[in-house]
């Protein structure tokens, strides 16, 4: 039951004001129906056929949303309510760790580092100790394979955009006590805004004109790749999903037995908004679990009236977000895709690419697949389970010494003296990995900092310390070095900075240094 239904009274129904003219579903089929015949191979042209007859069906279901103009009724939508959000700290931790050898891991791992400049998969970047995200995600189910004589395979989604990178990293895993299955999920065309037609002018037209439909498509490629079959044949019936660049999200053999014992079909941890989260431009990264019409919902912003954003953005309203760790039962998930299927809340996003012209892309997100399941769950975990990289802000704090590396997994050193980390806030200067690698010769000791902000043209020496609340700013058009062995501690840097070193006394020449 997607957001956008059209029985009263749940939705107002109201004219189509988008301001384009759409061609409808009839004129797409026949345009990638074009497409198809520039295919000579008879194998791509069937893989390619079975992929568009997905998106086929995702845009006949978003051009009857434009065309009948289903708005969503806010006054609907509630918190979940006590039954169906439990609590991590709840949870027994007497697991029945047999109930391993029916579990399977997938890593949704589709996505580019685009946002930090990054060309290639972001999990192939290098996160610490000379490991990628891949390389601890392997290292993890090593060990848990090895200590526990489990074989709990890991399975990896890639796109057409990662799937090189993915397959360059796990090489070297083949021959280890990790049995790695890859597939790659569906390749949609763009879409002009302009003229609602496919940007492709043939199925092999180049890739800036396709994209990966968004980690909601997981569950149609998992099917269509066989994966899925494997899987059950196996006797896996459990499924634990998540990203490749979330370090927090790891098996966790408590929820598992939960998962079990309560007999759910799907299972969405979530946790709590903090302070760095209401500042961010969205405060809900992955949606906000809800209650919609009486059925557990996966709220994103996509979806929100624009009247309504800084409701959703509240705390006061929704204090939780989706993690997108997802725990789902395999048999469940094939008797939906058999029968009923899935029909995902539809996510429109437009891009502007480099030579001007715009595009839509529609997209899924996973957790809005716990509408289909008869038994679902939200369970509020610990932020510890939620540690994505999204930018290299994210970045530094991994590779600071706030954590340390234990079997692939991302632990907090003992020696910081509160659990919460720092908040860090670099401006556009650090935004590219090149840059921000550039402007720390190594990562400095934050295990005592509360809060660093650094704008401008600033650069960090060798093992340097920073404590408290340090705001490094430099002036446009100045520069600031921050020299080896320096200890800032509650400064503020500002202007330009030059430095005197003689025998380890450093002299600081700037406009301002507090």
């Amino acid at each position: 039951m997607p957001f956008f239904k059209y029985s009263a009274p749940t939705f107002r129904r109201r004219t189509n004001k988008s301001g384009f003219s759409s061609p409808g579903s009839k004129t797409m089929r026949s345009e990638i129906d074009k497409l198809l015949v520039t295919l000579s191979d008879p194998v791509a042209r069937k893989g390619f056929e079975m992929e568009m007859l997905s998106f086929k069906q995702m845009f006949s279901r978003y051009n009857s949303f434009k065309v009948q103009g289903a708005k969503l009724d806010w006054a609907e939508i509630s918190p979940p309510p006590a039954s169906q959000l439990v609590r991590y700290d709840g949870l027994s931790r007497q697991a029945d760790l047999t109930s391993l050898n029916k579990l399977a891991v997938l890593k949704v791992n589709g996505g580019l580092g685009t946002s930090m400049g990054i060309k290639g998969a972001k999990s192939a970047l290098e996160v610490k100790n000379g490991s990628t995200f891949l390389d601890l995600t392997v290292q993890q189910i090593q060990h848990l394979n090895t200590t526990m004589h489990i074989d709990v395979p890991l399975v990896i989604m890639t796109s057409f955009q990662t799937q090189a990178d993915t397959i360059r990293v796990i090489k070297k895993y083949v021959n280890d006590s990790v049995r790695l299955l890859t597939f790659n999920q569906s390749r949609y065309p763009r879409i002009f805004r302009d003229t609602m037609l496919p940007c492709p002018r043939t199925a092999e037209d180049e890739g800036r004109t396709w994209y990966p439909p968004g980690h909601g498509d997981l569950f149609m490629s998992l099917r269509r790749s066989g994966v899925l079959e494997q899987l059950l044949s196996e006797g896996k019936e459990y499924l634990f999903v998540s990203n490749s660049d979330n370090l927090g999200g790891v098996v966790d053999t408590a929820i598992l037995q939960h998962f079990i014992e309560s007999d759910l079909e799907f299972l969405m941890e979530v946790t709590n908004k903090t302070k760095g989260d209401l500042n961010a431009s969205i405060a809900s990264p992955g949606g906000t679990l809800v209650n919609y019409d009486g059925t557990l919902r996966l709220l994103e912003v996509g979806h929100v009236p624009s009247e309504h954003i800084e409701d959703f953005k509240s705390v006061f309203n929704f204090k939780i977000f989706n993690t997108n760790n997802l725990w789902i039962n395999l048999k469940a998930l094939k008797r939906i895709l058999d029968n009923e299927g899935l029909n995902l809340d539809i996510i429109e996003k437009t891009i502007h690419l480099d030579n001007g012209e715009v595009v839509i892309q529609l997209e899924t997100a996973a957790g809005s697949a716990i509408q289909h399941f008869k038994k679902a769950q939200g369970i509020v975990v610990p932020r510890r389970r939620f540690l994505p990289v999204k930018n290299c802000a994210d970045l530094l704090l991994v590779r600071s010494d706030i954590y340390r590396i234990e079997n692939g997994h991302l632990i907090p050193n003992d020696y910081r003296l509160f659990q919460t980390t720092p908040t860090i806030k670099l401006s556009d200067n650090f935004q590219s990995i090149d840059e921000f690698q550039s402007r720390f010769k190594t990562i400095p000791s934050i295990s005592e900092l509360d809060h660093l902000t650094v704008t401008g043209d600033v650069h960090f020496g060798r093992a340097c310390d920073l404590r408290g609340t340090v705001i490094v700013a430099a002036t446009e058009g100045q520069r600031i070095d921050i020299p080896d062995g320096s200890v800032l501690e509650d400064r503020l840097v500002a202007g330009n900075l030059n430095m005197i070193v003689n025998k380890c006394v450093l002299v600081f020449l700037c406009s301002r240094y507090l």
